[in-house]
């Protein structure tokens, strides 16, 4: 057995070593692909209200200050699952309800808080976002955010 590494021997263990790890990430990567559409995503109500919510998350770049399923500004508050915070399981009209008048009552202008500004969101862009974010609170995210509080 050779004390030292030959070039041969480097080269080998360079292109087994990229082909090895090459193979993994693709596999690694369809696997995700599938479990995300077939397993963690409620397409069955993916509705058009929630692609419209979605466009107005993008639209108000409401990412540049919350995050989304951890993705995001840590600015203001996730809000993967502020449907749950609202009671949108117990009540959903109730959270809707509360959702509308907490935006609409932005910024609150109380001393010390972050602010949030006011969008002036028509009622059916809050209905479509309300929606989108309902929708979100359905995700499967493996225990993410770990507190309902986000």
């Amino acid at each position: 057995m050779a004390e030292y590494l030959t070039k041969s021997a480097a080269r080998n263990i360079f292109y087994g070593g990229s082909i090895f790890f090459l193979v993994a990430f693709t596999v690694l990567t369809i696997h995700s692909h599938f479990y995300m559409v077939n397993t963690a995503t409620d397409e069955s109500t993916l509705t058009e209200s929630v692609a419209r919510g979605k466009h107005v998350w993008e639209r108000h770049s409401c990412i540049n200050c919350h995050s989304l399923l951890g993705e995001g500004a840590y600015f203001a508050p996730e809000l993967g699952n502020v449907w749950v915070r609202y009671g949108g399981k117990q009540s959903p009209e109730g959270a809707r309800l509360g959702l509308k008048a907490w935006m609409r009552a932005q910024p609150t202008r109380i001393e010390g808080r972050r602010q949030m500004p006011q969008f002036n969101l028509s009622e059916q862009e809050l209905d479509d976002l309300i929606d989108f974010l309902e929708w979100t609170s359905r995700i499967n995210t493996l225990g993410w955010p770990p507190n309902v509080s986000g």
